[in-house]
């Protein structure tokens, strides 16, 4: 089951269980789609795999399966994911 993390791991943007703008790869790792596209180009800083927009998660079904509340913040140094980037 996904963790559904709280905010945006770059921006610390809120980013609610049933936020539109909410990004994850497939160790989700949690972006806003803003920080997707603007910064990171698609690719995960932490893993170098791509994004995929997140499931939201049902409201009848978050009493049974909470959110995590666990707020996950290192903003990315954007020079070095560029590099790596371009390395690639």
């Amino acid at each position: 089951m996904l963790d559904i993390r709280p905010t945006c791991e770059h921006c610390n943007t809120a980013l609610p269980f049933d936020s539109d703008e909410a990004m994850i790869c497939t160790f989700e790792c949690t972006f806003c789609k803003q920080c997707v596209e603007t910064i990171l180009n698609h690719i995960c800083p932490n893993c170098g795999g791509g994004f995929e927009k997140r499931p939201i998660r049902p409201e009848a079904l978050l009493e049974k399966y909470p959110v995590s509340t666990k707020v996950v913040h290192k903003p990315v140094d954007v020079s070095k994911h560029l590099e790596r980037i371009k390395n690639q």
